[in-house]
């Protein structure tokens, strides 16, 4: 059975700068990989099927046509595999799991059934995260997504994540946002220019909910802790480190004080 991670997407910082005419919003980001993350199992079968398990397999039990089968049809229609998707993120909470999802659908299936395929082609039709997803690396994001431009040698830093366990759809989010756009202006070059820059919609998602706050709060006052912020349109946060070994540090304290939230 063949394996493929499908890794959390981070936001380091999301500035709203625009909107379209359809309504959507036009965002700039810089996106980083962590290392949490589902992952996606595969073998050849007559049929196509979809089994999840893992800690988060529930939050999905209603959902009626996964973005996995989705991908999986758009790929190659009628061809069939048997597909296990561990679900270890939380759902609708910043971090891209679906799109994830998603990508790493077209990528494992490309390998299993031996295609050769546009596969940033079919991750557009998808979704507005699944481009990004489908090359799992840091990169800058515009437009409403699409435009995609890779940062290889950009200073990720180490982050630790956290979830409340509160689930934030983003249209409602980006529904209860409020106030002028920003300009739009380069990607951050330091840690420095990231650590002055913002989540727009935190404000909206801490309205929606307010525990947000707290753990943006609790991520601030970990030692070593260079800035916390929120991923995506929440309600996942995270808190940037100077190096892996105070983050980790941080993250048993974090697990220790709440043993209750979702912790990466």
């Amino acid at each position: 059975m063949l394996r493929e991670p499908a890794p959390a997407k981070v936001n380091l910082y999301l500035h709203v700068v625009g909107r379209r005419a359809d309504g959507l919003h036009l965002l700039e980001s810089v996106a980083a990989f962590a290392d949490a993350g589902d992952v996606l199992h595969g073998e050849r079968a007559d049929r196509l099927s979809l089994e999840v398990v893992g800690p988060f397999a529930g939050a999905l039990a209603d959902e009626a046509d996964n973005l996995v089968l989705r991908a999986a049809r758009a790929l190659a229609p009628g061809l069939g595999a048997r597909l296990v998707l561990e679900k270890n993120l939380p759902v609708a909470a910043g971090l891209g799991g679906g799109s994830a999802d998603a990508a790493a659908a077209l990528r494992l299936l490309s390998r299993l059934w031996g295609l050769e395929a546009d596969l940033e082609a079919l991750a557009a039709r998808l979704g507005a995260d699944v481009p990004v997803c489908l090359a799992a690396a840091t990169c800058f994001m515009a437009g409403v997504g699409e435009r995609l431009t890779p940062l290889p040698d950009w200073p990720a830093p180490p982050l630790l994540l956290a979830n409340p366990g509160a689930a934030l759809p983003t249209p409602a989010v980006f529904g209860a946002r409020r106030g002028p756009f920003r300009e739009s202006r380069p990607w951050p070059r330091t840690a420095a220019e990231l650590a002055g820059c913002a989540n727009d919609l935190t404000d909206a998602a801490i309205s929606l909910a307010p525990e947000v706050g707290e753990v943006l709060e609790a991520l601030a006052a970990l030692e070593g802790a260079s800035f916390a912020r929120m991923s995506g349109s929440g309600a996942t946060c995270f808190a940037a480190f100077a190096d892996r070994a105070a983050r980790n540090r941080a993250r048993e304290r974090l697990r220790a004080d709440r043993p209750r939230w979702w912790i990466a």
